[in-house]
């Protein structure tokens, strides 16, 4: 369970643009939720997720996962808990090295790194196996440089290595927004396959309502650093791509837009 407890977050305190994105926020996150968060730009959402993965820290406040604080716990170490697949293809993997060399990288995350190949030849045939499991020919493709791959196959890519090793949560940062439509909706199939198969919690910042409807058994909307919406379970289910845009239009009057 992801416990944020009374986090508060200022940007540029004590000067004139000091912006507060976080007054006393509190969100709790059970095991085996998928949530899907949307929100306009400056809402919080993506700033949430840099503060539970440890990429910016808090001004108050306590961040717990399942009852361990680890408010001060360092980025580096976090991530041996936290898979995060990011808006841009190029940052989930590494361009210059192979398929089967980014596959073993991720391999051995969290574990030490020694004067040994960086490679096992032993598990060559099980990152066969994983990346047959995208249905994208990848796996006949080991010595070929992700770098020529498509954005599709490397969000893909960058998904797989993102849960090979066991993670507790999988954060999901706008994965699909530089994609094209229909390549957005493979990914999008092949992230609810993962979630769903290695039973994963998982938090996915959108701006497609669309996959924020379908997707996911939990649902938020933010705004100035609160959820304006926060739907689960058959409520959750019940929410129409209206309801959401109701609300936009509904926070938009209410800012003079």
């Amino acid at each position: 369970m992801l416990e944020l407890n009374h986090i508060h977050k200022y940007y540029n305190a004590g000067t004139v643009n000091e912006m507060c994105l976080f007054q006393d926020f509190s969100l709790t996150i059970r095991d085996g939720e998928f949530v899907s968060v949307v929100g306009s730009n400056g809402s919080g959402k993506t700033s949430m997720l840099n503060i539970i993965c440890g990429s910016i820290p808090l001004d108050d406040g306590m961040i717990r996962i399942n009852g361990k604080d680890i408010t001060h716990m360092p980025e580096y170490k976090r991530q041996r808990r936290i898979g995060r697949v990011y808006q841009n293809p190029a940052m989930g993997t590494c361009p210059s090295m192979t398929i089967l060399e980014n596959m073993a990288l991720a391999d051995n995350k969290g574990k030490s790194f020694n004067l040994r190949p960086g490679t096992n030849k032993q598990r060559i045939e099980f990152y066969r196996e994983q990346l047959h499991m995208l249905g994208l020919g990848l796996e006949d493709k080991m010595d070929v440089k992700v770098g020529v791959l498509s954005g599709g196959q490397r969000q893909a890519m960058a998904l797989l290595m993102s849960t090979m090793t066991p993670i507790e949560f999988l954060i999901l940062d706008e994965h699909t927004a530089a994609l094209d439509p229909k390549t957005a909706d493979t990914i999008m199939e092949l992230t609810d396959k993962v979630v769903k198969e290695k039973k994963l919690t998982t938090i996915m910042v959108t701006h497609n309502l669309r996959f924020a409807v379908e997707y996911g058994d939990r649902l938020l909307m933010m705004h100035q650093g609160q959820a304006v919406i926060d739907k689960a379970g058959a409520a959750k289910q019940q929410v129409r791509i209206d309801d959401i845009l109701e609300k936009f239009n509904e926070i938009s009057v209410e800012c003079g837009n």
